[in-house]
Order: structure tokens, then sequence, then C-alpha cells
């Protein structure tokens, strides 16, 4: 099977790219500067994506296909919503660490001064995501038959906002406190109320 290079050469113009969102933390990307990266004219990037905020788009669809593609696993092989729910916390922490220029993203660092479509993506992430911790939650009384000590909705939204969290947390260290870091205790804490 023959192998499509424009294909190979749009997933390097995102590796490059991510790549310097994680060694270039505070730095706006430029085209220019990512043409050079990829050893490629500015041009040359226009010729696999129309604009930078598709570029960064194409990063987020990564992001979201990722994450929701181990949710979906996590559904099929866990049935207690607590489980689930620390499963699903717990790739989401750690796809952050293992993806730092990701995080850029996640957390708006590298958005700052570009196309605000991307700002509503990552927030429909977000909130995708917080929906998923609803359903979860909410399962919890049918099949478990027990509610929790917090409404759903509300719970959802502590865990979404101590994910958001922990990955601000790891751009503003330069990547050095780690999401995962005390997850376990952290995630005892947060239920010790359910």
């Amino acid at each position: 099977m023959a192998v499509n290079p424009k294909t190979n050469r749009k997933q390097q113009i995102l590796e490059c790219l991510a790549s310097m969102l994680e060694t270039s933390p505070g730095q706006r990307i430029t085209t220019a500067k990512l043409a050079a990266d990829v050893g490629v004219s500015e041009a040359a990037l226009y010729r696999h994506f129309p604009s930078k905020a598709r570029m960064f788009e194409g990063l987020i669809d990564f992001i979201e296909e990722s994450i929701f593609s181990r949710i979906n696993l996590i559904l099929t092989d866990h049935k207690e919503a607590l489980v689930r729910c620390h499963h699903i916390l717990h790739v989401l922490l750690v796809f952050a660490e293992r993806n730092p220029g990701m995080c850029r993203i996640l957390s708006g660092d590298a958005l700052m001064g570009e196309n605000e479509r991307l700002r509503a993506r990552v927030n429909q992430f977000f909130e995708k995501l917080e929906s998923q911790f609803k359903q979860v939650l909410r399962e919890r009384k049918l099949r478990e038959g027990k509610g929790f000590t917090i409404n759903e909705l509300a719970l959802a939204n502590i865990i979404v906002a101590f994910a958001e969290g922990k990955i601000s947390q790891y751009v503003r260290s330069s990547f050095a406190k780690k999401p995962s870091d005390d997850f376990n205790e952290q995630w005892q804490f947060l239920m010790a109320s359910k």
C-alpha cells in the first residue's frame, strides 16, 4: 500500500507544532518559525493547512480523539461509576503529562492572540468531558443504587475543574509539576464525601 506523502507532511507539521509548543513555553509560534523547523517554506505549510488556526484545530482533533476513544474503552471495560471516573480522570492527566505541548492548548496558554474559535473548541472539549462525567455519575443511581452527598452536576464540575487546575499548574511550572503527581491520594480526598 502506497504511503500518501501529503498526509505524512500534515502529520509532520502537527508533530513539529506540538514539539515547538513544548520546547518554547510562553512564546508565540509563528508560521515562519514552524516552516523553518519543518524544513519547508511558509507557502508549503499553507498547501497543507489553509491557516495557522487549522493547524491548532488539527492538534485539538488529536486531543479529542485520543481522550474520547480511551473513555469509550473505559466505559466498556468498567461498570462501577467511581472506577470509571477515576480512570477517565487519570487518562486525561497522564495524556497531559505525556503531551506537554498539548497542555498549552488545553490551558489556553498557546491560544493567546490566536483565532477565538480555537478557545471555543477547547471550551467544547471540557464541556463534553464534564457531560461525560455527569452521565457516569447519574448512572450510578441506576446501576448501583447509590447517590452522592452532592448533586452529580456539581461533582462533575469539581472533577473537571480539578483536571483543568492540574493541567494549568503543569504549564505554569514549565512542565515540572506533573499532573498525575499525588493523583490517587487527591482522588481519595475528592471522593471522601461521596
